[in-house]
């Protein structure tokens, strides 16, 4: 009996140090790799401890089972114990393994690049396959291990056996789970947005900080995350600033007097321009686009790179032309005008006499044989009888 123990305790040293040999073995060579180049270093990193676990717990299985007498009770048990174990270290290494690749192709798209449009969507499908990906081995790590076990498989054989009304079921229960789900993987393949994207959603402006499989997180201007479920990116409109390039156009409007001088203004308009590293040099437009109500609207557009540039352009266009009407052209301050007068005539002047009706006035209607003849169009045929037909007739 105590042999027994003595001898199964040798094979599980022997197993843990032939484990120990057989990772410092591959250690090293990916050591020797790292030399040229550096990526056997970064997947040392993340596979060693769950490559370790494996090898240490399927050398110790193989110890067990070499030793183990043929009718132990307890052999059962332990050998569902180390297939558990050995399916979940499994699992925990390709989980690793697919984190390095993600990592790996992650670092050929940098996104703190001006032009990284491709980096970007790049970036956002492999976060999401990633995570599809680990979600997937979890899912199969652990319908592995149900499965050992006697039970579960006969359950299991009753469950495929009622597939139809499970899915179902299933399917109801799961529709807004699901729903976000599909909806995620649409937007990441759609391209329709992208991680660090610029948009306008629900009347905010932001950038895509995380797209998940049910939800997508918007990073607001003022610090605030808004966080929104996938289908609402493929069921409702919302703005991509960035979608194929980040520069924009933006508008800057003044309400001004009509002694305003669009010419020196745009005179203006060009100095500041010329003065502030904020300008692209793409467009600059200065316009009267209505002269109503009293006022003329002076429209200017001006163009940057990006929508935080922009904003800020628009905000130093908006301050330096005000500052300028104010110090070199303050009539054309908007102003608002009060014509002050008599309301009735004065006493004793004589009432102006109302102006004869004119009789022979042509209209659009009346007055001629062509208004008339056009009056009969939309009077469906019937003659229009005016005054001087009338005593003709009689």
């Amino acid at each position: 009996m105590w042999e027994d123990w003595i001898a199964l305790a040798v094979s599980i040293a022997i197993a843990v140090a032939a484990a120990a040999l057989i990772t410092v073995i591959v250690s090293l060579v990916f050591r020797l790799i790292a030399r040229r180049a550096q990526w056997p270093s970064a997947l040392v990193g993340r596979a060693r401890p769950p490559f370790r676990t494996l090898v240490v717990v399927i050398a110790v299985w193989i110890a067990v089972l070499a030793v183990a007498p043929a009718g132990a009770p307890w052999l059962g048990a332990v050998t569902q114990a180390f297939v558990l174990v050995a399916i979940a270290a499994g699992a925990w290494l390709l989980s690793a393994l697919v984190s390095f690749a993600g990592d790996l192709a992650l670092a050929r798209y940098r996104i703190d690049v001006p032009d990284n449009r491709v980096a970007r969507r790049m970036r956002t499908q492999v976060l999401i396959l990633r995570r599809l990906a680990i979600a997937l081995i979890v899912i199969l790590a652990i319908g592995s291990m149900l499965l050992t076990f006697d039970a579960v498989r006969a359950v299991g054989a009753s469950v495929l056996a009622s597939a139809g009304i499970a899915s179902i079921v299933a399917g109801l229960a799961a529709q807004s789970v699901l729903a976000n789900m599909f909806a995620g993987v649409q937007l990441v393949f759609s391209d329709a947005i992208r991680v660090d994207d610029v948009v306008v959603v629900e009347g905010e402006w932001g950038r895509i900080g995380e797209i998940t499989l049910s939800y997508v997180v918007v990073d607001l201007w003022d610090d605030r995350r808004l966080v929104l479920p996938c289908t609402y990116f493929t069921t409702k409109p919302f703005q991509n600033w960035t979608r194929t390039g980040s520069e924009l156009l933006g508008a800057v409007e003044f309400d001004l007097d009509w002694r305003v001088s669009p010419a020196r203004m745009r005179e203006e308009l060009e100095r500041v321009l010329a003065q502030t590293p904020l300008w692209d040099g793409r467009a600059s437009v200065l316009q009267v686009t209505e002269a109503t109500g009293g006022f003329v609207r002076v429209r200017v557009l001006v163009t940057a790179h990006d929508a935080p540039t922009l904003f800020d352009l628009r905000c130093i266009v908006r301050e330096r032309l005000v500052d300028w009407v104010q110090r070199e052209t303050p009539a054309a301050l908007p102003v608002q005008r009060v014509l002050m007068g008599e309301s009735a005539s004065p006493p004793g002047s004589a009432e102006p006499a109302a102006p004869a009706a004119d009789t022979d006035a042509v209209g659009l209607f009346t007055g001629s044989e062509e208004a008339e003849e056009r009056a009969r169009h939309f009077t469906q045929a019937i003659p229009v009888i005016t005054p001087d037909r009338e005593a003709d007739e009689r």
